[in-house]
């Protein structure tokens, strides 16, 4: 038996096969559960719709998570599910390099409400969805913590990401509801490549971690699978790390300049 027989999980963000989402995706599918995938605006719809086909027939739903209207859409169609995956993040590209004191006003509030409080936006419109005993997983980056130039704006609404996490485990406990984050090494993504001196990351990341390697998609997704299963029911309010243990050198490198 599969670890993830019988269950279903809604994904979001699966923009693309590159995707960390899409990654996710694909272990969750392989591991038996059934999918539910959501996609924001007709340019990535042709694209989640495939990766529903190769999921399994997943069902696919818009969704805009700014959206109250469209979130109270998707609640209504998508049923009963045992898991919800958070792989949503935007911040304007001029405020992914310089000085993080140069963020606009408009930009620093378009970065937390779509890469930070679309995860509440979401439980919120969800909570009934949400079998007791689900999981709730959003993704998040060593930027959330640490330093890394360039990141700015991004970091900081990963931070607030991280603490939303804490949060909700504690709103969402007495149900059995775990809520964690995933914390990826560098992947290369579309999203990822807007980020000023990304380029040169994975390279000096793998050099400097412990274990020697960069990480995939496929890789977060494994974690995932985990906290998703039964075998994580007493896991909850924490940041796993999946970047080959580089998180916890004491010393960085200079891991944004090309």
């Amino acid at each position: 038996m599969a670890l993830l027989d019988g269950k279903t999980l809604l994904v979001t963000g699966v923009a693309n096969r590159w995707s960390i989402a899409a990654g996710i995706a694909k272990q969750l599918h392989a591991h038996g559960a059934r999918l539910i995938l959501t996609y924001q605006g007709e340019r990535v719809e042709d694209a989640v719709r495939e990766h529903a086909r190769e999921f399994g027939g997943a069902a696919v739903h818009p969704c805009d998570v700014t959206s109250e209207e469209s979130l109270r859409a998707l609640a209504a169609a998508a049923g009963p599910i045992d898991g919800l995956v958070h792989s949503i993040a935007f911040v304007k590209k001029e405020d992914l390099s310089g000085k993080v004191y140069t963020t606009s006003r408009d930009g620093f509030a378009t970065a937390m409400d779509i890469s930070a409080y679309s995860l509440i936006a979401l439980v919120n419109a969800l909570e009934r969805n949400l079998n007791d005993n689900a999981s709730v997983m959003a993704l998040t980056y060593l930027g959330a913590t640490q330093i890394v130039p360039n990141y700015n704006i991004a970091g900081i609404a990963k931070a607030a990401l991280e603490s939303i996490v804490r949060y909700l485990a504690f709103d969402l406990g007495e149900r059995g509801i775990r809520v964690n984050a995933i914390s990826a090494g560098p992947i290369k993504t579309a999203s990822s490549r807007q980020v000023a001196g990304f380029s040169s990351m994975p390279a000096k990341v793998a050099a400097a971690s412990p274990l020697k390697r960069n990480v995939s998609a496929e890789d977060v997704g494994n974690c995932a699978v985990y906290l998703a299963s039964d075998l994580s029911t007493q896991v909850t309010a924490d940041v796993h790390f999946i970047d080959a243990g580089y998180h916890a050198m004491g010393m960085y490198p200079d891991t944004a300049q090309a």
